[in-house]
């Protein structure tokens, strides 16, 4: 499945992009996250609870950034395994540029599962792949946007 998506950040470029660097950020913006450690350099591992329809699972894996143009953009890839539940992988590409109102920033996601997740049907998991989407980015632009102090 194929996601993309432009947003405005009220937020210079360097803001945004330290934004997209930090763990504490990322995992404040996961849905369900439960833990994130590691560093942009040397990849994340990720602890992430979720409920997809009526299968409860938690996920442990692993986040790496590969393709890094700083402060335009990187890739950014993730592989979860989710025990009987099955898995869940994907990579995003995001892109920064300069706007008027701040940075704009678009992402291009492509994402698979399989094991019990995938038997739920393609209209359901899409729908929940969107829905986990936007909450990240809106958590994120948030979280950007927020003033200091």
């Amino acid at each position: 499945m194929e996601l993309s998506d432009t947003r405005i950040l009220a937020a210079d470029r360097a803001t945004v992009w330290a934004h997209l660097n930090n763990p504490e950020t990322l995992a404040a913006c996961i849905p369900g996250c439960e833990e994130l450690t590691g560093s942009a350099e040397e990849g994340f591992e990720a602890v992430v609870k979720q409920k997809v329809g009526p299968v409860k699972a938690t996920f442990k894996g692993a986040v790496t950034l590969s393709d890094v143009d700083a402060p335009n953009g990187y890739k950014i890839s993730g592989e979860g395994k989710g025990g009987v539940a099955g898995f869940a992988k994907g990579e995003a590409v995001v892109t920064l540029r300069d706007v008027a109102e701040g940075t704009e920033l678009t992402y291009e996601v492509e994402a698979k599962v399989g094991g019990k997740i995938a038997q739920l049907g393609s209209r359901l998991i899409d729908g929940f792949a969107k829905k986990m989407t936007a909450k990240f980015f809106e958590k994120f632009q948030e979280i950007v946007e927020k003033p200091e102090g």
